[in-house]
Formats: C-alpha cells, structure tokens, sequence
C-alpha cells in the first residue's frame, strides 16, 4: 500500500526551488539593485556571477566610450526611454549619476554606441531581475 504522505520527486523539487515566500519580493528587487544578485542568493552561482560581470562590462564600457546617461524628465519621448534603459541598470546607474558621469556631448560615433550599452545593460538587467523572480517563485527551475 502505498503512502500517500510522500511527495513526489517533483513537488520536492519544486519545494526547494521555490524557496522562502520573501523570496519572490527580494529577489528581483536584488537583482534589480546589483546585476546578478539576485540568482546568487538563490545559489545558481554560474547563471548569477555571468549575468553580473557581463552587465557591469557592458555598463563600463559604455561609460568608457563616452556614453550618454539619461536623466529622468528628459522631456522628449527618446530621452525618456532612454532613461528607463538606464535606470535598469540598478546600482550602477545610482553609483554613475552620484559621481557625475555620463553628461558628456555625444561628439563622435563610439559615445553613440557607448549610450545603446548603457541603455541595453538596463534592459538586460531588467530581463534577469524577471528570471530571478520566476526561478523565486517556482515558475522556472
């Protein structure tokens, strides 16, 4: 006969997977605020350490390059989706608006691609603060 007190393979793993109930709050919120956060402390080590040194490179470079860091109210319908982009990006975007960079003219074509890998680093981390969130809440292994 069998025990219907046991669980399936897959409730267990969908039981560890899932975590705490705080989780599906904190961590996109994490992930948000440090690319790649938010899958370390769900201890997938290798998806959160890739996300995390390939939006920050992404972020530096574009920085490097001259690129334009949007400001909220920027008035036209460009400038401000440019800055959600940025925004995205979390704590680099708070840290690079601290220290005051980023205001530069876009002068030549490398400040120009430099301002698509600001924004595109937002956007990207946007993306991995929802997989964060779905790996929290048991929706995706």
């Amino acid at each position: 006969m069998a025990n219907s007190s046991r669980t399936t393979p897959t409730e267990a793993q969908k039981a560890t997977t899932a975590g705490s109930p705080g989780m599906s709050v904190i961590a996109p919120a994490v992930a948000w605020f440090i690319p790649g956060a938010g899958h370390l402390i769900q201890k997938r080590w290798v998806r959160g350490l890739l996300i995390m040194a390939s939006i920050t490179t992404m972020f530096v470079l574009g920085l490097l390059m001259q690129g334009r860091v949007y400001r909220p109210n920027g008035g036209d319908i460009l400038d401000m989706l440019g800055f959600v982009g940025d925004v995205g990006a979390g704590g680099l975007y708070i840290v690079t608006r601290m220290q005051g960079w980023g205001y530069g003219a876009i002068a030549h074509a490398t400040a120009d691609y430099g301002t698509k890998f600001l924004i595109v680093a937002g956007l990207l981390n946007f993306i991995c603060a929802a997989d964060a969130y779905h790996i929290a809440i048991g929706k995706k292994p």
